[in-house]
């Protein structure tokens, strides 16, 4: 599997992003995909993630109740709708998948590039 993060871009504060990861290989309803982000000088973060075959969504309590992780089966496909954003979410966002849910990076595989969010306050 391959992943490829988009969507990123700037935006100001208060503002929203929808940012996409796209799967070329087949995701078994048992992978977990994940969200997470680094910031300059700082470690990669998880953010969110989903449980494929059931839809259940998992969240970093920083962002809970402003960013919704969801899926598109027919598309193969992660998003991450993120809103009222904050300087404080600017990073370097990269999509993961695991077979158990986990919020260590370690833990996840497959890795693409990420995509750059950047809030000007």
């Amino acid at each position: 599997v391959q992943l490829q993060a988009s969507g990123g871009g700037l935006v100001q504060s208060g503002g929203s992003l929808r940012l996409s990861c796209a799967a070329s290989g087949r995701i078994f309803s048992s992978s977990i995909m994940g969200w997470f982000r680094q910031a300059p000088g700082k470690e990669r973060e998880f953010v969110a993630a989903i449980r494929w075959g059931v839809g259940r969504t998992y969240y970093a309590d920083s962002v809970k109740g402003r960013f919704t992780i969801s899926k598109d089966g027919a598309k193969n496909t992660v998003n991450l709708q993120m809103n009222s954003l904050t300087p404080e979410d600017t990073a370097v966002y990269y999509c993961g998948k695991t077979t158990s849910y986990s919020t260590h990076q370690t833990d996840y595989g497959f890795w693409g590039q990420g995509t750059l969010v950047t809030v000007s306050s």
